[in-house]
């Protein structure tokens, strides 16, 4: 009599398996990759790579090649598969935030570009980051970004920038710029007072050393500052 558990496993093993694999060619077009599985080695035919959306909003975002992937054959049929998701290796780890100096942790998304691609040779080193390349961490209470030495913090209660030695803070206080001078093109128009803890000047002519011609005693008017 037949053991229908050892029938059971032979139908099951001969079904392709779910497995993992690098990416060995990109087709940014129609979002498709070949996979070389592993540890066979055998690359396969142009497979569609998984999308995180599809429809009116859609996110494209096509892996490079070397990248580490999972391979879901469809039905257990080894033709035909899908290229279901990147992983992170011990050769290609998670990106460190700049803001947090630490990975994205629960409850947290961070996006960073210029990382450097997967190597293209089994053990060696992943490609080093690129210190201009610009990024994207929220956590559970601020929204991060930057690139190169420009960063901007968002937060409940205000909104920060910083580009080098210089940073504008916007919160219910107003607005406050260190580091730098402010420069505009055209008018600008207070309701309030406009003070100025070194100097004001108006056309050149200092607002607090100027001089007055044609002074005159009694009811008479002074000339314009000089």
């Amino acid at each position: 009599m037949a053991d229908t558990r050892m029938l059971a496993a032979n139908m099951a093993n001969a079904q392709a398996q779910p497995g993992f694999g690098l990416v060995s060619a990109v087709d940014p077009v129609n979002h498709a990759v070949k996979v070389t599985a592993q540890p066979a080695g055998v690359e396969s035919g142009w497979l569609p790579h998984a999308a995180m959306q599809v429809g009116s909003l859609r996110i494209a975002c096509p892996p490079d090649i070397g990248a580490h992937v999972l391979l879901v054959r469809l039905e257990g049929d080894g033709e035909h598969a899908v290229c279901a998701c990147p992983v992170y290796d011990t050769v290609v780890m998670p990106p460190l935030s700049p803001a947090t100096g630490r990975p994205a942790q629960p409850g947290e998304m961070l996006v960073m570009a210029g990382c450097g691609a997967p190597p293209a040779n089994a053990g060696a080193a992943a490609g080093q980051p690129a210190g201009s390349a610009p990024w994207w961490h929220i956590t559970r209470d601020t929204i991060y970004s930057g690139a190169g030495n420009t960063t901007e913090t968002l937060t409940s209660g205000s909104r920060a920038w910083k580009v080098g030695g210089v940073s504008m803070t916007l919160d219910a206080n107003g607005l406050a710029v260190t580091g730098g001078a402010i420069t505009t093109d055209r008018d600008m128009t207070a309701q309030g007072s406009v003070t100025g803890g070194t100097d004001v000047l108006a056309a050149g002519i200092s607002g607090r050393g100027h001089t007055h011609g044609g002074v005159q005693p009694g009811g008479g008017t002074t000339g314009e500052p000089q």
